[in-house]
């Protein structure tokens, strides 16, 4: 199994690598992948060096999967002579996302839907995954009519220049900014750039990208997505409105036993999701888990995941298992 990592000097490429080598995965040759800047340079994977090769090598080298977090410009240029080579690509990148012949994939609702004709998969965006993998389950069961969900997100979101502004504003040291406001003791309601509806990028995703994923246009979706000075993953506020109505005690039973869920909702205890508490860890967190008193059939949650982890490196590298596991590769 002759596995690419392409980007794999970045952020979420080197979660990838340290996710490939915790999960054990059937790793037979690595072929680190990188921009020309970052030829030659070397690599650990499990106490073994690896040099960093460019694209066109890696397109060469004939990989069975390519694990793709370079970029939206890259994927599309790159991913399709990956392809072409006959390596199957998961990206990273919003290249491919809403493309209708591509699939975009959280494994623990939609992965039954690959084929060996799927070559290049797209990984959802993070703040997605971890909404729709906790709300999945409750949308067989209930039928959801309208979710609002506000983001707190960490600025690891935002790659390496944002923790080192961050780190610079908390020292009082004056450096590089990747926000055009502080980001120390603030909250930056944008993600993103603007698009013409007046929502960001990052909040249109969550529209978006959820409706693919669960297959039902039907659902309506509005979203605030806010930058915070955090580092451990990403937090959500979610209120879902539903059609049918539900046992909050039952909802917390359908949690408990979905695959990548971990319930934190004991209020005696104050036991509930924090980013603090999630980084590093791959499952998703969610508690506060309440009746809306505002109105029928609707429920708040307090959704929390590291968004480099489920958000981004192990989804995708739990996309390349499956391939695996279901003889698709």
């Amino acid at each position: 199994m002759r596995i690419a990592v392409v980007g794999a000097t970045g952020m979420v490429g080197e979660i990838m690598l340290k996710v490939l080598a915790e999960r054990n995965f059937p790793v037979t040759e690595l072929i680190p992948v990188a921009s020309e800047k970052s030829v030659g340079k070397e690599i650990e994977y499990k106490g073994q060096k690896y040099k960093v090769v460019g694209l066109q090598t890696a397109v060469d080298l004939k990989a069975d999967i390519a694990v793709f977090s370079a970029g939206g410009d890259t994927s599309l240029e790159w991913a399709p002579k990956f392809a072409a080579a006959g390596t199957t690509v998961i990206d990273n990148s919003s290249a491919w996302r809403m493309d209708p012949t591509k699939k975009l994939i959280v494994p623990e609702i939609n992965a039954e839907s690959l084929t060996k004709e799927d070559k290049i998969i797209a990984n959802p965006n993070c703040s997605t995954i971890q909404m729709v993998l906790t709300l999945a389950p409750l949308h067989r069961k209930y039928n959801i009519k309208r979710i609002i969900v506000s983001t707190y997100q960490s600025i690891t979101g935002t790659g390496v220049k944002a923790v080192r502004q961050l780190e610079n504003e908390y020292a009082g040291v004056e450096g590089d900014m990747a926000y055009k406001y502080p980001i120390h003791r603030n909250a930056i309601p944008q993600c993103d750039s603007f698009e013409a509806n007046g929502y960001t990028k990052e909040e249109m995703k969550l529209v978006r990208e959820t409706q693919k994923i669960l297959s039902d246009n039907t659902i309506r979706v509005t979203a605030t997505a806010v930058r915070v000075p955090v580092v451990g993953g990403h937090s959500e506020a979610v209120n879902v409105e539903f059609t049918n109505d539900f046992d909050v005690k039952e909802v917390r039973e359908i949690l408990q036993n979905t695959d990548g869920v971990v319930v934190q909702d004991d209020l005696d205890a104050f036991s509930y999701p924090m980013p603090l508490f999630a980084e590093g860890k791959n499952e998703v967190f969610v508690g506060r888990i309440r009746r809306d008193e505002s109105q029928p059939n609707t429920l708040n949650m307090w959704i929390v995941a590291d968004n480099l982890r489920k958000g981004a490196a192990t989804n995708t590298i739990q996309i390349a298992e499956y391939l695996i596991q279901a003889g698709l590769v």
